[in-house]
């Protein structure tokens, strides 16, 4: 469990990080990711949406040190020369070196060999130091864990949506034994645990805090990613870490808000399936 400003280990790998890191795309700027090192966070990402504000936030906590900032950057590439290039692209904007993290974005089947072959080329020549693969058919992880050349996974957790709970985390080998570290998104289920309407009569509507401190209460994830788009919202995010793992009773009182939430949300899901679903076309092609 990693619920602490401790760092933790990304599974297998020689990355440490304060478990709770800064995405770029929802509205974090310069002050914020400074405000963010200050208080000890150092796992930054730069993911599909990337604002120059963020970036420069990042340059200026890494002149201060580049040991300050584990950066994870991501590409939807289908094709191994997108790869390289998706890499080289995130370095030459940020005015980094190198990456501690590739991130291969929503592979929902497993990327072939080719694929893989030129994200493990890319840690051979040092632009970055160990791969990531995100999706959302739970399945998959099982399989990625096995591949030596996939080092973390990159997962939907939360308290409405806690199938990884048994679809992949009793899978999985434990990070000691060269395991798979495991990073995950959504904490908050975009806001939806934190709307009143859907809080179950007599119950608490959980704060942002409550939401991270849920999923670092896991013992199976070692770091969660935040998307504040205020400063009030980043302090409420990081107030986890001060707060600590949930008691018992605090983590069945987020599944019960959990569970209505999912209930109450299962129409809008619809567009995230039908997504997949081209992706999965999309991979396809790319897989050959």
């Amino acid at each position: 469990m990693a619920c602490s400003w401790s760092p933790v280990r990304l599974g297998s790998t020689a990355l440490e990080v304060v478990p709770l890191g800064l995405a770029a795309g929802y509205g974090a700027d310069s002050s914020d990711v400074e405000r963010a090192a200050e208080r000890g966070v150092n796992l930054f990402y730069w993911g599909s949406v990337r604002r120059p504000a963020f970036a420069e936030g990042l340059r200026r906590v890494a002149a201060r040190g580049r040991d300050k900032v584990v950066l994870v950057v991501q590409t939807y590439a289908r094709w191994t020369s997108g790869i390289r290039g998706g890499v080289e692209g995130a370095l030459k904007s940020l005015k980094f070196d190198h990456a501690d993290v590739l991130l291969l974005g929503w592979w929902n089947r497993p990327p072939n060999n080719a694929i893989l072959d030129a994200a493990a080329e890319e840690v051979r020549k040092g632009r970055v130091r160990a791969v990531m693969i995100s999706c959302h058919h739970r399945p998959t992880f099982v399989e990625l864990s096995k591949d030596p050349r996939v080092q973390l996974l990159m997962l939907r957790y939360n308290a409405a949506h806690p199938g990884a709970e048994h679809d992949v985390f009793p899978h999985l080998p434990s990070s000691g034994s060269g395991g798979s570290g495991v990073v995950s998104y959504t904490a908050t289920s975009w806001g939806q645990l934190m709307d009143p309407k859907f809080t179950p009569p007599g119950e608490r509507t959980p704060r942002g805090s409550d939401c991270y401190r849920f999923v670092l209460s896991s013992p199976h994830v070692d770091a969660t990613f935040m998307g504040p788009r205020s400063r009030v919202e980043l302090d409420e995010a990081m107030r986890a870490l001060d707060l600590g793992a949930l008691g018992a009773d605090e983590v069945a009182w987020m599944k019960r808000v959990g569970e209505r939430v999912h209930a109450g949300t299962k129409g809008r899901n619809m567009g995230i399936r039908v997504i997949d679903s081209l992706v999965d076309l999309v991979s396809g092609f790319g897989a050959r």
